[in-house]
């Protein structure tokens, strides 16, 4: 019986101290760590494989940590815990918002770090309860592939999102007419272990009423309940993935 592969990481960080160390006390976790020591060296392994979770320093020379992460949540889907150092709070928030997992403040003790590595896996796996490996969300001509994380608009263009406004859309079609608060939220989206606030749920919804809403300023599909917080306004039936 084959053993399953080992977690890739890819640990994005310019100090050497901090790095290397780091990889390897996380390789001694079970971990398979690749390292890199800017943005750009990122970007390169990027091309040639895609890592199950991306740690990312957000100080660093030349493109900081805020402008990769964003590349990360638009275009690769791949979960990202930020490192950022104790002055940072606002850079943590902007960085939540733009599609950041979590965040741990240096210094930070590596058995935290770890745990939170593993939380933000679960979370990713499971994005939500996990659904039939050949089933879909569909919903006013929407189609939520939860295997593949693809969303698909009524004329059948694939809509890219973040690997969070993908767990937030999960939430949603999971519980279709159910009015879901902010707390509620933060659990099934981020873990409350996140830290986050609520402004940030507002604004994670915002940027996915952006993408499915005909008029994201007058939403119909993703209401805003006075009081409650969001509800699906929408019927959600499960079907049979399409055969690619």
């Amino acid at each position: 019986m084959n053993e399953p592969s080992p977690p890739r990481i890819l640990l994005v960080d310019d100090e050497e101290a901090l790095r290397q160390p780091l990889a390897e006390y996380l390789s001694r976790q079970g971990f398979a760590v690749t390292e890199a020591a800017t943005a750009a060296e990122a970007r390169s392994v990027l091309r040639d494989d895609l890592p199950d979770i991306v740690l990312l320093d957000i100080m660093m020379p030349g493109e900081d940590g805020l402008s990769l992460c964003r590349h990360l949540s638009e275009t690769r889907g791949v979960p990202t815990i930020l490192l950022t150092a104790k002055g940072e709070a606002m850079d943590r928030v902007v960085g939540l918002e733009i599609g950041a997992d979590d965040y741990v403040v240096k210094p930070f003790e590596p058995r935290e770090l770890v745990a939170r590595i593993r939380s933000v896996l679960r979370r990713a796996a499971k994005g939500g309860s996990v659904p039939a490996e050949d089933e879909v969300f569909e919903f006013e001509g929407w189609t939520l592939d939860p295997l593949k994380r693809r969303l698909s608009a009524p004329d059948g263009a694939l809509v890219s999102i973040s690997s969070v406004e993908f767990r937030l859309l999960m939430a949603f079609v999971e519980h279709p007419r159910q009015v879901l608060d902010r707390d509620r939220l933060l659990d099934m989206v981020q873990g409350r272990e996140a830290h986050l606030f609520d402004r940030a749920v507002d604004n994670q919804v915002s940027r996915l009423r952006r993408k499915v809403e005909p008029d994201s300023r007058n939403p119909t599909l993703i209401q805003t309940v006075w009081g409650g917080g969001y509800m699906l306004a929408a019927d959600v039936r499960r079907a049979a993935a399409p055969q690619d």
